[in-house]
């Protein structure tokens, strides 16, 4: 999330709240896995379609819904189908939008694209590496998130990259990595690649912050604070979710690069 140099702290019981439930649905589904996970993934991918809608095409409420509920059916449909079924399910709502939205259509089909292509990543994560990988990744992207935001609000400084997310300062970024390169030395007797989990976490915190990026420059496009108020204090589900997204796409287009379609656990 962004951060900023001035210690405005009034947001943060809310944000601490909605977070603690997040936490407990997530690592509930997490560790339950299969169709719970799969359920949770695609529930989530449906609220950010929605969102996503919203944002692009204010005051469309019917293809908003619409285009939400597609994104989640796709999203579930392309978990439990295998084999090429998976990439016709994942298209359906990037089609559909494209032929609802009109001038619009062609940037909601793109990024919806990556956004169903990212909760494909994710959903099949648990299912193809296990529970310690996802939990892995999950932990890298909060990690990153919580030591940005403190650090970003209580050492403030020089932005990271103004011209799309104005509050995020080089401080909470760098501490972010740190953050992430911590976890990943703490976890490397866990997970079957050694000492590459260092950097690789690292790599996988600084996706997450351009995922973060790319959603404010959406908004920033659209004109908007937050992707929606579904998450008191932290916004919409994309504002939540959009590092978790580029951390599924690193995954799910890099982890065979480093052998991890050859891994289980």
């Amino acid at each position: 999330m962004a951060q900023s140099g001035k210690q405005d702290w009034s947001n943060l019981k809310p944000r601490m709240i909605s977070g603690i439930v997040l936490l407990v649905v997530g690592l509930g589904a997490l560790w339950l896995g299969g169709v719970w996970w799969h359920m949770l993934v695609s529930v989530f991918c449906g609220a950010i379609l929605w969102e996503l809608t919203v944002m692009l095409a204010p005051g469309r409420f019917g293809p908003a819904v619409l285009l939400g509920v597609l994104g989640a059916c796709a999203a579930l449909g392309a978990l439990v189908i295998p084999g090429p079924l998976t990439l016709i399910a994942l298209m359906i709502p990037p089609l559909a939008g494209a032929l609802l939205l009109g001038g619009i259509g062609v940037r909601f089909a793109g990024v919806s694209l990556l956004i169903l292509l990212a909760v494909y990543g994710l959903g099949s994560l648990r299912t193809n590496l296990g529970l310690t990988w996802t939990l892995w990744l999950v932990l890298v992207v909060v990690v990153t998130d919580i030591a940005g935001y403190f650090a970003g609000r209580s050492i403030g400084g020089p932005k990271f990259w103004p011209s799309l997310s104005p509050k995020k300062t080089w401080a909470g970024t760098i501490a972010g990595w740190i953050a992430a390169g911590v976890l990943g030395a703490l976890m490397v007797g866990q997970l079957p690649i050694g000492l590459m989990l260092v950097p690789f976490s690292v790599a996988v915190s600084f996706a997450s912050q351009l995922g973060d990026i790319s959603e404010s420059a959406i908004k920033r496009v659209s004109g908007v604070k937050d992707s929606s108020t579904l998450i008191p204090g932290h916004g919409g589900v994309f504002d939540r979710f959009d590092g978790m997204l580029a951390a599924g796409l690193v995954l799910l287009f890099l982890g065979p690069s480093f052998g991890l379609d050859t891994l289980g656990q």
